[in-house]
């Protein structure tokens, strides 16, 4: 997608500039993953046109094989993002109807081919609720993936600017048959499948964290899940959050190291946790390793701007390893 802002932290058309950068739920993984050291393949459709030229030279540029994207369609997705301060919101206005990916049809995608020696499959709730066709498109992936012996992860992200409750529960339903690796926050489990936290408050900054080993559990009882994880957030303000995550694999819950954040830009976030996740378990690490590597990372992510988390292994273990004073590298 292409992604419209507002210089620093003005308001929609408050100057008449915008600033422009590319990123998207899955494009923002494959990234993560390409700056941590893995060979990360993204799938899509792009149009033939400047634009969609540009997505490729900057996804190539960040060391993402894009081998397997599909050229058509008219437009790029756009969404225009206004960066929230303090107690002022951040928005989020989505433009994607007739998209070049928007409009793509399941039978574009030879995922057979695709899937050829994959050993890690991922997808986001966003791209189905693009559309039947596109909630089509993704079971097919997820079946390929399957017959390829790749492991599979699913970020639920609900994002009710774009579809129903009961259509997400319905659509996620299906695909998370085949999801080994479930990410996710309290909101999108209640969202997506109505399954709720009762001692929770997200924006008092308030998390219980026995009520989230409950939900992880109600989440592997309906599907068969390997790993559930879920990041906390305890938003304190649009400025500043407290986060962290847990992990829970059927047997041991693991909760991470907690980091106050002082945020310059927040979308993206669970993208790089998730690609931090991906990263560490396709190692073979210890989940707890790989909880708090995923954390680490996506908290590096808020002090960037754009989509993309623009960071290193090294960065990330430093961090890790207790050292987020922020001093100056010579």
């Amino acid at each position: 997608m292409l992604r419209l802002s507002p210089v620093d932290y003005n308001r929609l058309f408050q100057n008449g500039a915008l600033e422009g950068c590319f990123g998207g739920g899955e494009a923002n993984v494959a990234v993560s993953l390409a700056q941590l050291g893995d060979e990360a393949v993204f799938v899509s459709k792009f149009p033939q046109n400047a634009v969609g030229e540009a997505a490729l030279r900057t996804l190539k540029g960040y060391g993402v094989n894009t081998s397997h994207i599909l050229w058509g369609g008219k437009r790029m997705g756009i969404y225009y993002m206004e960066k929230g301060a303090s107690q002022r919101p951040s928005v989020c206005i989505y433009d994607r109807m007739g998209s070049s990916f928007q409009t793509s049809r399941p039978e574009e995608y030879c995922w057979k081919e695709i899937m050829q020696g994959v050993q890690w499959f991922h997808f986001t709730g966003i791209t189905p609720a693009l559309g039947k066709d596109l909630a089509s498109a993704c079971l097919d992936a997820c079946r390929a993936a399957k017959e390829a012996g790749a492991t599979i992860s699913c970020d639920l992200n609900y994002r009710g600017k774009l579809w129903s409750r009961e259509d997400a529960g319905k659509a996620m339903g299906e695909l998370c048959r085949y999801v080994d690796v479930c990410i996710g926050n309290e909101s999108d489990a209640a969202d997506v499948f109505g399954m709720k936290l009762r001692n929770t408050q997200v924006v008092k900054g308030q998390l219980d964290m026995d009520e989230y080993r409950k939900l992880a559990e109600m989440l592997m009882d309906r599907f068969p899940f390997r790993i559930v994880a879920m990041t906390l957030r305890g938003s304190i303000s649009a400025s500043d959050n407290d986060w962290s995550a847990m992990l829970y694999d059927g047997e041991h819950c693991y909760f991470s190291t907690k980091y106050h954040l002082h945020m310059v830009d927040r979308v993206g976030g669970g993208d790089a946790f998730a690609g931090g996740l991906i990263h560490a378990l396709a190692e073979g690490r210890a989940h707890e390793y790989a909880l708090e590597f995923a954390v680490a990372a996506s908290a590096l992510k808020h002090s960037i701007n754009g989509d993309f988390n623009l960071v290193t292994s090294a960065e990330v273990e430093t961090l890790m390893n207790g050292d987020g004073s922020g001093r100056v590298q010579r």
